[in-house]
């Protein structure tokens, strides 16, 4: 049996309820940390407030069973674990704002010999930040213990990654990458590696710019075959037939808190030497801006011939398919500029009930009453369906 049993994790989104229900359903004894309070009550009531298959069931049986519980504070416990939010400031420059702000947080109630992990996708040196944090406030290095260990799953698969994927585990020293290791162990099935707190950094940071970069190529594809007349999903499908090629498929752009994000942390600390990763990151980003100007001027074209403003469905809004996460969405993006440059959408994302800012239209009836489809996210729900004008930005009629 687990010889640390309390766990406070600070951080309820996509990955710290997730791991908080796992661990609890692990026998850990869980105390999660939420700013916000609503977000607090929906948990202590055993239910979810973001869609992730599984999730629920997990959170109820560690709510019924009282190995979870949720509070806007923190309390003492054997380890700390910090997975909040780390976006950036103007001009892509890294914030790790919220990732101090969880470590004051946690001063209070930190001992000797406690555990303190950063879940947290941070630019290089972050973990060694938290630890002089620390210092800062009477620790001695000596008497905790530092360490970070990225997670890397995907939405849509969180609760069986969670468990199945090898982990990269570093700490600040070598003691506190041991002790993380094997907390990871406890209910890892995948290998834990063990690194130093910068290596386990930079690789999380490399994995999503490895594949920003390869996404990169593929919508930079998908341009270049519009300009050419050429169907760039059978040219990939075609191409993919050689041995050593695997293309991806192309989108409307990258988003996400992972990859739209880690790239600018490597651009940021590396300047001119980062000429792939930051080159990969402004196709991308282009991409985003070049499905607008088509939209545009589809519907440009329909008001020129049918003498009235196009309604143009926008077909999802999350970053990808089946989810419901909306952080740095292209789709979102889209649907928006459009709306604030005076045309007439409808905004479809049928994994959501509404948005504070959207009236969101049910898919079947913007299938119906749309003139230009723009598929935005390959939803399960948009497959299928007879359209007599669709913009695919997603491979979703091609597949």
């Amino acid at each position: 049996m687990n010889k640390i049993k309390k766990v406070c994790i600070i951080g309820l989104g996509y990955i710290g309820l997730p791991t908080a229900a796992l661990l609890a359903n692990k026998g850990y004894s869980i105390h999660g940390v939420d700013l916000d309070q609503k977000t607090v009550d929906t948990i202590n009531r055993g239910e979810i407030h973001i869609v992730e298959p599984e999730l629920d069931t997990f959170v109820k049986s560690a709510v019924n069973s009282k190995k979870l519980k949720a509070s806007i504070k923190p309390t003492v416990a054997d380890i700390f674990i910090i997975a909040v939010p780390t976006p950036f400031h103007e001009g892509f420059v890294p914030n790790v704002d919220y990732v101090v702000a969880a470590t004051v947080s946690i001063v209070p109630y930190i001992k000797p010999g406690n555990l303190i992990i950063l879940e947290s996708t941070s630019p290089v040196g972050t973990t060694h930040l938290v630890e002089s944090l620390l210092v800062e406030n009477g620790f001695n290095c000596n008497d905790i213990y530092v360490a970070h260990c990225p997670e890397r799953v995907l939405p849509g698969k969180i609760m069986k990654e969670l468990v199945e994927n090898d982990r990269i585990v570093g700490g600040t020293t070598t003691a506190a990458t041991k002790l993380a290791a094997d907390f990871y162990r406890s209910f890892v099935q995948g290998i834990v590696f063990e690194t130093d707190a910068k290596t386990a950094e930079m690789a999380k940071l490399t994995e999503n710019s490895y594949r920003d970069t390869n996404i990169a190529f593929a919508n930079e594809l998908s341009i270049l075959c519009d300009k050419l007349d050429i169907n760039v999903w059978e040219l990939i499908r075609l191409a993919n037939r050689h041995p050593r090629v695997n293309i991806l498929q192309p989108s409307a752009g990258v988003g996400g808190h992972c990859i739209a994000v880690d790239p600018w942390f490597i651009v940021h600390q590396g300047g001119k030497d980062a000429k792939m990763i930051r080159t990969a990151r402004e196709v991308n980003s282009y991409k985003t801006e070049w499905t607008i100007e088509k939209i545009k001027n589809a519907a440009l074209k329909f008001e020129q011939l049918n003498n009235r403003k196009a309604v143009i469905a926008c077909m999802g809004l999350a970053f990808k398919a089946d989810i419901d996460d909306l952080r740095e969405s292209p789709a979102l993006q889209i649907t928006k500029r459009l709306i604030n440059d005076g045309f007439h959408v409808l905004a479809v994302e049928p994994n959501i009930n509404s948005h504070p800012d959207l009236d969101i239209v049910n898919y079947l009836e913007a299938i119906n009453t749309g003139d230009i489809i723009a598929f935005l996210v390959g939803h399960k729900q948009f497959k299928g369906h007879t359209i007599q004008y669709a913009l695919d930005f997603c491979g979703i009629t091609h597949g």
